[in-house]
């Protein structure tokens, strides 16, 4: 008796947890979607074994997309969209501890993706080796300026301390690699700080997701636990925005009790609409006590957060609940079986947006939102 009540209130529990563990209902005028994932197509990256790449640093051919591909940017160029993904190789064991490299897949339809086979951004014998060797290129985030320029903010891992790299390309294949984006900023002061996640203000523009200037300066939004700002002259050379004291200055921070307890990780370009600005990121939620108990421990879902228009600098409201959590079971095994759908790609494409994310921290994954469909 004893042990079918048990069963049965594991069963009670199991079945609240898959219940709870939902998106939001209804979004608020201001955000973005609803993005729905297409039936029977997900994941749309996976990892490959059979695809080889000729190691400048170890001097060897190795199979650089084996173990894991996530973490994606997506951007437009010629009517196609183009998936800028993040792949690790088997040099180590667990997340952090291998070597990853950027690789490059294109699509017509969003969808159905043509790999290029080989890494586009990646370690290499260069004046960024330090910074990259052996961690690798990580988690990149893509826009491009109106006259075509494409702009990467990209994780530089070292395996001791994570930075904002910089990277430039006219055809999303041949990459310039400018180092890391607050080497120079108030004499360096903000150099050897831990640093990930960049997202850079954007616009949709005569059709095309494109940046934009704000007072003549480009703008993002940048951060993991907290999310600061940073602006820029050249793209390249970024300067954090501080406060009267200095120091960063944290613009949206983690909530008790909410699915963002722990993290508030920036995702793709942010948006500028006729509401605000419109920044979508990844909310981590805590293990313990002061996490939302509708949503798994450690789980990563998606938020949206706006900002005003006037001054980019000014948080204006986000959602209480997400819009994307883990609910295939490729988002929930893997790599980080706590539960990943970890958004970084935004792409507009024949009039719908594209969401590209990273699965568990093994696979890519695509969810659309369809303005033509009423919400």
């Amino acid at each position: 008796m004893k042990r079918r009540f048990c069963l049965l209130a594991l069963f009670l529990f199991v079945q609240v947890q898959v219940f709870s563990q939902q998106p939001i209902a209804k979004l608020p005028d201001w955000a973005l979607g609803p993005f729905v994932r297409p039936e029977g197509v997900n994941p749309v990256i996976s990892p490959d074994s059979t695809t080889r790449f000729y190691d400048p640093m170890q001097q060897k051919q190795l199979d650089w997309e084996s173990n894991d591909t996530f973490n994606p940017a997506a951007t437009v160029k010629n009517g196609k969209i183009y998936v800028l993904y993040r792949a690790e190789d088997k040099s180590g064991v667990g997340i952090g501890h291998r070597t990853s490299r950027i690789g490059l897949a294109e699509s017509t339809d969003g969808i159905h993706m043509k790999r290029t086979g080989k890494p586009v951004l990646f370690p290499a014998d260069d004046d960024q080796k330090e910074f990259e060797w052996t961690g690798g290129c990580e988690d990149p985030r893509v826009s491009v300026t109106e006259d075509g320029t494409y702009l990467i903010l990209y994780t530089q891992w070292n395996k001791k301390v994570p930075r904002l790299g910089a990277a430039t390309s006219k055809d999303l294949v041949h990459w310039k690699k400018h180092g890391p984006i607050f080497q120079d900023a108030y004499h360096g002061k903000f150099h050897n700080i831990a640093s990930k996640s960049a997202s850079v203000l954007t616009t949709l523009k005569k059709g095309k997701l494109v940046m934009v200037k704000h007072k003549g300066k480009y703008w993002m939004y940048w951060g993991e636990r907290h999310v600061y700002a940073a602006t820029s002259d050249n793209l390249v050379d970024w300067a954090p925005v501080v406060n009267e004291k200095g120091e960063l200055k944290e613009l949206v921070s983690p909530r008790k009790g909410y699915f963002d307890s722990d993290l508030t990780e920036c995702g793709p370009p942010a948006i500028l609409t006729s509401k605000g600005i419109v920044l979508m990121y990844n909310g981590k939620n805590k293990g313990g006590a002061d996490r939302d108990p509708s949503y798994t421990a450690n789980s990563y879902c998606a938020g949206q957060m706006l900002f005003s228009a006037q001054d980019p600098g000014k948080f204006l409201d986000r959602l209480d609940k997400p819009f994307l959590v883990p609910t295939a079971p490729f988002e929930k095994s893997g790599q980080y079986p706590a539960g990943t759908v970890f958004i970084e790609g935004l792409a507009y494409h024949k009039s719908k947006w594209f969401l590209y994310y990273g699965c568990a921290d093994s696979k890519v994954a695509v969810a659309v939102f369809d303005p033509s469909r009423t919400r």
